[in-house]
């Protein structure tokens, strides 16, 4: 294993360095954005970037995916900042934990996750239904005890799975485009046991990251939600809320709304609901500011991240793991092409899910035809090569749920992440033996 073509593969396994000093760091329990900062360095001078290059590719970052993320992020904690203010948090909570029960911490754990496999199946999008429901989710969570670390872990852990789940998410529209099967077969021999298998390890996880981190990650609790009677101000500002959050929610499933939608949904929600509760316009504002001005270290984290990513597969990592994975099709036939499938979109490539998912299918698409591999085997292969990459690898998905959450315990996600992993790779080896 020397080069392949004029591709050295040691020099490629060196672009992964980043990848490795960034898990070091943070099991050592370094911040995660000087963690990600140093990272950074270390990728710029791997792909000899200049100070002038790399000012162009921070600059470039400002308009990535990833930037847009954490914008809507710094929104969501302004939407918070004007709910708690007109007391429509502390009546939903109130509603929530004295009308439906809702009242202790495996409750909610399990109200939470439905709430984010709704909202975010049906959207299509995880930031956007993550950034809908954190300002409402996170008085709850505080009110029964639950920890940031613990709701990051459900919000990323919920939201891989919805978007496998969610008939008209994209990741599931160009599946089912590219396989050619239905989707009650998807559901019912892919992506449903792939979810049940990752809820059930996550749930367990839970557990464990709940009592590890309750007295040392907490929530700060609204004060005196007990107490609380909603006025008929707050309750008509609540109603309000709840009657725009749901036509906002409904609008963009038919609209298929992009992400960037969000952002209009947050300001109009914070707007009108402060509006209806006597707040006035300028007021509103200045808190929506200071509640965005919490999550500024977060923006920049997010802005970082892109060029963090983007320099390890410049310097030829993800490249060197494709490389090193493919002498596993010599091994096993077409049950080697599902395994060697899953294993390269999971570890080999990184991009966008949709992306991904048509860049394996039609890598190994002649394969697939010559051995007469089984679709709904390779449709396991590949969902779980794009839920795996964002759960092995510190990237989006795993940085928004931590800011939507308000946490920073990436070590918490690693370890779940690390878990789901390996769960999801012996089902897929597993499946492929058996079905393929």
């Amino acid at each position: 294993m020397g080069t392949e073509g004029a591709f050295n593969v040691w020099w490629g396994l060196l672009g992964l360095l980043p990848l490795v000093v960034y898990v070091v760091l943070v099991f050592c329990d370094v911040d995660p954005l000087p963690a990600t900062a140093i990272c950074v360095l270390i990728g710029a001078i791997l792909t000899h970037q200049s100070l002038i290059s790399f000012g162009e590719v921070l600059a470039k970052a400002t308009g990535s995916f990833l930037a847009l993320v954490g914008l809507i992020i710094m929104l969501g904690r302004g939407l918070g900042e004007v709910l708690t203010e007109t007391k429509v948090s502390h009546t939903i909570v109130h509603k929530i934990i004295f009308g439906i029960g809702i009242d202790t911490e495996k409750k909610a754990m399990l109200g939470i996750m439905l709430a984010c496999m709704v909202v975010i199946g049906l959207l299509g999008t995880m930031a956007g239904g993550n950034a809908i429901l954190a300002p409402i989710i996170l008085p709850i969570a505080a009110s029964v005890g639950l920890s940031r670390s613990t709701v990051a872990v459900i919000f990323q852990a919920v939201g891989e799975e919805a978007l496998i789940l969610g008939p008209f998410t994209p990741p599931v529209v160009t599946l089912l485009g590219l396989t050619k099967i239905g989707y009650g077969e998807m559901i019912l021999f892919a992506a449903g046991p792939i979810a049940l298998i990752t809820l059930t390890a996550t749930w367990l996880m839970l557990q464990r990251i709940q009592r590890r981190t309750k007295e040392i990650n907490p929530y700060e609790r609204l004060e005196d939600v007990e107490r609380f009677a909603p006025t008929r101000q707050s309750k008509r500002a609540t109603a309000t809320f709840v009657a725009l959050f749901l036509a906002a929610v409904i609008y963009g499933i038919i609209a298929k709304a992009e992400t960037s939608y969000v952002i209009i949904v947050m300001l109009g929600l914070a707007v009108i609901t402060g509006l209806v509760s006597g707040l006035k316009f300028g007021h509103i504002l200045k808190l929506i500011v200071r509640g965005m001005a919490g999550n500024v270290g977060l923006f920049f984290l997010f802005l970082i991240l892109d060029p963090f990513i983007n320099f390890i597969e410049l310097a030829g990592g993800f490249k060197a793991l494709t490389i090193i994975l493919k002498p596993l099709v010599d091994l096993g036939g077409k049950r080697a092409v599902v395994i060697l499938g899953g294993l390269l979109g999971a570890f080999g490539i990184s991009g966008g899910t949709v992306a991904t998912l048509k860049m394996l299918h039609s890598m190994f698409h002649p394969l697939l035809n010559k051995l007469g591999v089984s679709m709904l085997a390779w449709s396991v292969a590949l969902i779980i090569a794009t839920r795996v990459s964002n759960f092995v690898y510190p990237g989006a998905n795993m940085f928004s749920s931590l800011g939507f959450a308000e946490s920073k315990d990436i070590k918490s996600m690693l370890k779940n992440g690390w878990v789901v992993t390996a769960c999801q790779i012996l089902f897929l080896v597993i499946y492929s033996l058996l079905f393929a």
